[in-house]
């Protein structure tokens, strides 16, 4: 386990404790000026000679009782011990009084934010101003586009230090971030048996200071919001963020559309379900999957509100008003879809097992609406991605949660307009975060925590593979610069990769360095953004690091 980078830096944290031993050490020789001084006490005459003749000493006198009194009192302060600071800024000081550790770690990155910025820190109060509009000839959606490489653009950082991070008392961010120009948009989860809780964020991307958050989905009468597992897409406008609402075991959850500016609720569409399905848009039309909720020994659906199994669906809805247009049953499509001139393309997950092409058009029948399904030999639960005329899945038979006792997965190409089969390769394990493309590569996690690379020109021959964890899955997509690789495992290690060979350049952990995570649901697939790594993790809220090279 490496430390954090930050802790790395010795010389500006030595400056406190410099300070506080020059002032220990010089109370000897105030102690003994004082003592001096209450001698002269006890002879009156002397006392009144040194006055007339050393008028100062009587001025001298009562500045050096009163500096020792307020050194005595400063020392003697809980918050002096700065040899036992925690680490971290968001770390507990665990008593009262001035983490100086924690002010000189804020004062680096402070600096750090400055020189990314080319200007001063910024301040202490910054505007409460909501984001600007930003237009756009596409939506942003999960993982940035139907490639899924989680990269828009920058250098590609390594030597990466924390630059920011927004954290909440037992909140997970299980989703991946979504970076829109000067802002960022995430959410949260919160575990609280027998439900879920979690909010809908924007944060300034240079600081990260919050500009707005939604916990309620209704304020009259109150109700919180359940937990995201779903991550948010950007209309075209850059007016409306859309998410799905629900982790596995919730039930009666919605597809949430929030005005980008202030985080208002804009309108709720209903599910019997839950949507973990990062939700993809085209137009005015939004497609996501409503998955099933499988329980006991057998995994059957369970939970529709009338006590029967719903084995889930597809639907399409229109963002300008939140009405349903169609709905197209699916087993289990927790799956994201992807979309391309007019076609959503979507897994079938547990009980399933395959991929879909489906028409999105309103005022078609329903009869009309799905164009080829595909079986797939495990169940299809990750993000379905495309590069030109090829429909790129993972699946596998272990999921987020277990691993089977005899793993085994497969990335399948498909033909886009056919739904045939290109090409097929066996993985060692269940393929169950997406698959990144750039430039004719597929970068692939596999649940047994290695990342391959295969070559799409050549029907999926391997490039490279690389193991990023002994004993943690790789469940999150990669992002994939071109150069480099962003790839995280369940346990809070965010691991960079030279794209070109695999190898491993450096590993960070994302959990809170005071709270290591222990469920293993780091679950969110970095995004690249301007020079900066924005990932979130089990405990360690969202985080933006920068690069030192």
């Amino acid at each position: 386990m490496f430390p954090h980078p930050l802790f790395l830096v010795d010389s500006p944290l030595a400056v406190v404790p410099v300070f506080v031993n020059a002032g220990a050490a010089l109370l000897p020789a105030l102690f003994a000026g004082l003592a001096s001084a209450l001698a002269l006490l006890f002879k009156p005459a002397e006392l009144v000679r040194m006055c007339r003749k050393k008028p100062q000493v009587p001025l001298i006198l009562v500045a050096g009782g009163v500096l020792i009194f307020f050194i005595i009192r400063w020392l003697a302060a809980p918050g002096a011990a700065v040899g036992t600071a925690g680490r971290g800024a968001g770390a507990e000081a665990g008593r009262s009084g001035t983490d100086w550790s924690t002010v000189a770690i804020e004062i680096l990155r402070q600096e750090e934010r400055a020189r990314l910025e080319g200007g001063t820190p910024p301040p202490a109060a910054a505007s409460n101003s909501g984001p600007a509009e930003q237009p756009s000839d596409r939506a942003l959606v999960y993982r940035v586009d139907s490639q899924r490489s989680g990269y828009q653009g920058g250098p590609s950082p390594t030597g990466l230090s924390l630059l920011w991070e927004f954290r909440q008392d037992d909140a997970m961010v299980l989703s991946s971030p979504l970076v829109s120009g000067k802002f960022v948009y995430g959410a949260t989860a919160i575990l609280d048996p027998p439900g879920t809780y979690g909010s809908v964020f924007c944060l300034d991307a240079a600081s990260g200071r919050k500009v707005w958050e939604t916990q309620l989905k209704s304020s009259s009468p109150k109700v919180d919001f359940k937990g995201f597992f779903s991550s948010p897409a950007l209309t075209a406008d850059g007016k409306d963020l859309i998410i799905g609402q629900g982790l596995h075991v919730d039930g009666e959850a919605e597809l949430v559309c929030l005005e980008a500016a202030s985080g208002r609720v804009k309108w709720l569409l209903a599910t019997p379900l839950h949507i973990e399905s990062s939700p993809a848009v085209e137009g005015d039309i939004v497609v996501a999957g409503a998955g099933a909720i499988e329980v006991g020994p057998d995994h059957k659906p369970q939970g529709d509100p009338y006590g029967r199994g719903h084995p889930g669906y597809v639907f399409g809805a229109r963002i300008s008003d939140g009405k349903e247009l169609w709905r197209v049953p699916v087993i289990d499509p927790e799956s994201s879809p992807a979309i391309h001139e007019g076609l959503a393309f979507i897994g079938s997950g547990l009980n399933g097992g395959g991929i879909v092409a489906i028409r999105i058009a309103a005022g078609l029948r329903d009869n009309d609406r799905l164009v080829w399904k595909t079986d797939t030999p495990f169940p299809a639960t990750g993000s379905v991605t495309l590069d030109g005329d090829l429909v790129l899945v993972g699946c596998g038979n272990g999921d987020f949660v277990f691993a089977a006792p005899n793993p085994q997965g497969t990335v399948m190409a498909l033909d886009r307009v056919t739904g045939k089969v290109r090409w097929s390769v066996a993985m060692p394990d269940a393929v169950l975060g997406t698959i990144a493309v750039r430039d004719g590569v597929a970068i692939c996690p596999v649940r047994n925590g290695e990342v391959v690379a295969l070559n799409l020109k050549a029907n999926g021959k391997e490039l490279w593979r690389q193991r990023i964890s002994e004993r943690s899955p790789a469940l999150a997509g990669p992002a994939f610069t071109g150069t480099h690789v962003y790839a995280t495992t369940a346990d809070g290690y965010l691991s960079v990769l030279d794209a070109t060979t695999g190898k491993v350049i450096e590993r960070v952990y994302i959990n809170h360095e005071s709270k290591p995570g222990e469920l293993g649901l780091t679950f969110s697939s970095p995004l690249v953004s301007g020079g900066r790594v924005f990932v979130g993790s089990e405990t360690g809220g969202l985080r933006c690091y920068a690069g030192s090279r």
